[in-house]
């Protein structure tokens, strides 16, 4: 993975290019590199399984996306195998906090896979929330972070209603 260009690079392209500039390069390259116009040149060979491979992972929208954000470790399937034995891939690390954080994927938060929790599935502790933006990282090899939360709780004297004890709440309406 370490000896792999950049996709952008290997279509002559800029990142963040649209799908028509990428359609467009992988064409030009792909007829100058392809096999038949190059009989028995390895070098062209390669050349044109890089620029397919490429093409493959920019002219799909959720590998380019993948792509994008963590380069060739977002979109290789053994990405993580090394340093995360028993994993099978990018999105199972996201995966693996599920639990954690009330299912539907990393953090329950959607968007990575996982079983999504019904709405109507009342969660203790899931009407308290606090966002937090963390790094890649630290996301995918742990850290600890300190957070304040407010949480409101009902009055034990007038169970939330604001009304002095003895007394009610009681709206009247005069002609």
């Amino acid at each position: 993975m370490a000896d792999k260009r950049d996709y952008y690079e290997v279509l002559g392209l800029q990142k963040g290019a649209s799908d028509d500039e990428i359609k467009k390069a992988f064409r030009k390259l792909a007829m100058k590199y392809h096999p038949d116009k190059n009989p028995g040149d390895k070098e062209a060979e390669e050349k044109f399984k890089e620029i397919n491979e490429a093409y493959a992972v920019l002219s799909d929208p959720e590998q380019k996306s993948k792509y994008d954000r963590f380069g060739h470790a977002g979109v290789d399937p053994n990405a993580f195998s090394g340093g995360f034995e028993g994993f099978g891939g990018f999105e199972d690390i996201f995966n693996m906090f599920g639990g954690a954080f009330g299912g539907g994927g990393f953090g329950g938060f959607g968007g990575f896979g996982g079983q999504q929790r019904s709405r109507s599935a009342a969660r203790k502790g899931s009407d308290i929330q606090k966002t937090m933006t963390i790094s890649f990282e630290d996301a995918a090899f742990g850290t600890t972070k300190k957070i304040k939360l407010t949480k409101y709780v009902k009055c034990k004297t007038c169970g939330g209603t604001g009304a002095s004890p003895g007394t009610s709440n009681e709206r009247f309406t005069v002609s």
